[in-house]
């Protein structure tokens, strides 16, 4: 995904799709709703982050991915130790509410392959999960129980004459599954971010061969971008994305909204980014708690931002 070591950076920004579902039918005034682009922090953030020390989630980056299943919220997240040359891997904690977290005493629960960077979509009594895998190589690995995990091996993305897309990197997988076809952004070299389409989960081809959402032309996201969720709301899209636009390392990274009727043509949030720069919060994801949508920013801690005017 971002903040890797020099050298060609892809990330396959599948765009994950959390298969969330919320209201009927789009109005016009209503473009960027107020519950989506006006947030506030939690008082008491973070509310989970890398255990430090020389445990083997001593830090946390990168997206991590949290669902509800009734009354039991989950995450999943990397982890790795303070070693020079660390091996990302998959922990898994639980919660009542969201904001009180508790790690899996079998964690990490998958350590067969490097799993970096993942997002879920659980369809048809099934985990499927879209990671980064060693070199920003996109990968899903599937799940009955969301703890017990099988890898099915590197996503086949091809253009859209058939050809499989060039060598390197590509990461942050995000996928959105919809009237039986599986919707996959992925970015490379933070580039832009591509949609490729699949029905069968096996080959992935591209909608179009030029990015469906661009870097810029603000400085938010001049330099780099990457899509992390996908919620539809109120008739329409919603993807939420981070970008760059600082070319020194350590960068500063942006959460950010962008919306879209299909999937395809998407337009940035004019009031971009949802939180300061200087904040450094990337990795956002938008969670339903029931009542209202939450924005979670995964790197490189886990903050919570609840909407600035609550839901009624």
């Amino acid at each position: 995904m971002f903040l890797k070591p020099a050298g060609w950076h892809v990330r396959f920004g599948i765009v994950a799709v959390a298969f969330l579902i919320v209201g009927g039918s789009a109005r016009g005034d209503d473009e960027f709703p107020a519950e989506l682009t006006k947030v506030k922090p939690y008082w008491k953030n973070p509310v989970f982050a890398g255990a430090g020390g020389n445990a083997w989630d001593a830090k946390i980056r990168e997206r991590g991915w949290i669902m509800r299943n009734g009354d039991v919220w989950h995450m999943w997240y990397t982890g790795y130790d303070a070693s020079e040359k660390p091996v990302m891997m998959l922990g898994h904690a639980t919660s009542p509410d969201g904001l009180v977290w508790t790690r899996d005493a079998g964690n990490p629960i998958y350590r067969r392959h490097w799993v970096e960077d993942m997002m879920i979509v659980k369809q048809a009594g099934i985990y499927h999960m879209f990671a980064e895998g060693l070199n920003d190589q996109a990968q899903r690995l599937d799940s009955r129980d969301g703890r017990d995990w099988q890898r099915d091996g590197p996503l086949d993305v091809r253009t859209t004459d058939g050809k499989p897309i060039s060598a390197g990197p590509y990461g942050t997988p995000t996928a959105w599954f919809e009237d039986g076809v599986w919707n996959l952004f992925y970015e490379r070299r933070d580039e832009g971010v591509w949609l490729a389409r699949s029905k069968d989960l096996k080959a992935w081809t591209n909608v179009q061969d030029e990015p469906v959402l661009a870097t810029g032309p603000e400085s938010y996201d001049r330099l780099m971008i990457a899509l992390n969720h996908v919620i539809k709301h109120n008739g329409r899209y919603y993807a939420c994305f981070h970008g760059s636009g600082t070319p020194e390392k350590p960068r500063l990274w942006t959460t950010n909204l962008a919306v879209s009727t299909d999937l395809v043509h998407w337009k940035k949030f004019p009031g971009n980014p949802l939180l300061p720069e200087r904040d450094n919060k990337s990795s956002g994801i938008f969670i339903h708690d029931g009542r209202q949508f939450c924005l979670y920013t995964m790197h490189p801690e886990v903050h919570v931002h609840f909407p600035a005017d609550p839901a009624p």
